[in-house]
């Protein structure tokens, strides 16, 4: 919280409270604190999987954390502030890129007014990931949109000079940094 104002403050950056997009993992009680400062700001979850199982194999804060306590935080978060919610959600080809999960994903936030982010992962040498193909986010998209879900494609920056997210940590594992 500290940041926040720091960041904000006139004697700080001074940035607008309504352009700061503050990105979590899904830490529920965070998000709960968060609400109660009733701030402007834009919550932005990290979801990636419309259930337990996918999610929990991706991220491992869901087994703490699982997607229908997340959701229910989510929507205390958006009554006690009014503000709206952005859902990340990569997409990571034969895992979370089908029409049943997308089906899943549009049953779990329709009606919340959210926005949902969709990201085609970055290549990353040595990870057992690949990228759902443009046309398949595309599909994917279009289904979100029909379900009544407002859903964008994130445009993919770096990737061809291995600077993008998620490719600078591992090049730094392996010493290439």
């Amino acid at each position: 919280m500290k940041f926040l104002e720091n960041i904000t403050s006139p004697e700080g950056v001074n940035i607008g409270m309504r352009n700061i997009s503050l990105s979590t993992c899904g830490l529920v009680p965070k998000i709960d604190q968060l609400a109660e400062k009733k701030l402007q700001l834009t919550l932005s979850v990290s979801l990636h999987a419309p259930n337990n199982e996918i999610r929990s194999g991706m991220m491992p804060v869901n087994d703490a954390y699982p997607v229908e306590v997340l959701m229910q935080a989510v929507r205390r978060y958006q009554d006690t502030t009014g503000r709206r919610v952005s859902f990340e959600y990569s997409m990571v080809r034969g895992v979370n890129d089908s029409d049943a999960c997308a089906k899943q994903l549009a049953n779990l936030i329709r009606g919340m007014g959210a926005h949902v982010n969709l990201i085609p992962i970055n290549p990353v040498d040595g990870s057992p990931y690949s990228a759902t193909d443009a046309a398949n986010v595309h599909r994917f998209q279009q289904k979100l949109e029909s379900l009544g879900v407002n859903a964008t494609v994130r445009r993919r920056l770096g990737s061809e000079i291995s600077a993008a997210c998620g490719q600078l940590r591992r090049d730094e594992m392996n010493g290439k940094a």
